[in-house]
């Protein structure tokens, strides 16, 4: 294991437990970082990369990002707008996707933002709710809690709540209805405006090229094919790839070999045309990275 060195390593901040940290740790050793079993430790090195994991409460990260105790974070946007502390948002990252809605119940009198004039609501989300509502002119009674908002207008603490919603079940299972949604969140990847040696930025920045090129692999395929000779220029027409493809002659006369990578998300809407063209043996393989 590697001696750590304080100009040179980065502290990462990670969700030690929640909706995120699966997800995050599994980016984490994708792009190549190991470390022991991080459920074991509030602070974990990386055996191979100059980077330790401070696994902490996700309402904590941007305030220890923002201070300087940790370099970089993994948070939910939705946390560090609620914070509203001073940070640099390096990139989303296409997890954790959820939104930030007003909720009513459903055979309630309050069917607009209007509507909520004099009422009070419930969130864990008191400053984002707070902002969005004086945007539109409405004033309500905001009622902080930690967690259970859902249930908040049957007790009748609340006439409508502010939650996070992915799929909905939770709202529809207690009589709730989505009426606007005030913010949309993602996981983001977000470092801090205290400065960094030479040695940081450089780690900062081969991290962000994995992460990209990690990413941009999970949603890309590897695809090889034969086909006619004569039929390349339509193929190349088809195939949405990101550079121009392989063509490699084959031991049959006129025939080739044409490998690509396209993306994962039209691979199946080409897959007719290329046949109709005259691609065979059509084979798609995952790609565990990449870098462009």
């Amino acid at each position: 294991m590697r001696t750590l060195d304080s100009t040179t390593s980065l502290r990462i901040a990670v969700q030690k437990s929640g909706r995120l940290t699966d997800k995050t740790i599994n980016l984490l050793e994708g792009i190549g970082l190991e470390f022991d079993d991080y459920k074991r430790s509030l602070l974990v090195k990386c055996q191979n990369f100059d980077v330790e994991l401070l696994l902490i409460r996700d309402d904590d990260i941007p305030e220890y990002v923002n201070d300087g105790v940790c370099d970089l974070g993994f948070v939910g946007a939705n946390v560090v707008a609620e914070d509203g502390v001073d940070v640099t948002i390096l990139r989303g990252l296409n997890y954790g996707v959820c939104r930030l809605s007003i909720a009513v119940p459903k055979e309630g009198d309050i069917k607009s933002v209007t509507d909520l004039n004099n009422k009070r609501i419930a969130t864990s989300y008191p400053n984002i709710t707070r902002n969005y509502l004086k945007g539109k002119g409405v004033e309500s009674e905001i009622i902080t809690l930690s967690g259970s908002v859902e249930i908040a207008p049957r007790l009748e603490i609340a006439d409508a709540i502010t939650d996070l919603v992915s799929t909905g079940g939770t709202l529809k299972a207690n009589g709730l209805v989505e009426i606007e949604e005030m913010f949309q969140s993602e996981t983001q990847l977000v470092q801090t405006k205290k400065p960094l040696s030479k040695g940081k930025q450089q780690l900062v920045k081969k991290i962000l090229q994995r992460i990209e090129g990690y990413q941009l692999a999970a949603k890309s395929r590897y695809i090889m094919m034969n086909a006619p000779q004569e039929s390349v220029p339509e193929i190349k027409n088809i195939i949405p790839s990101l550079k121009s493809p392989t063509v490699m002659p084959l031991a049959d006369n006129g025939m080739v070999a044409i490998h690509t990578v396209i993306p994962l998300a039209t691979f199946w809407d080409v897959m007719e045309q290329l046949k109709d063209a005259g691609a065979t043996g059509i084979v798609m393989l995952p790609i565990e990275s990449m870098i462009t």
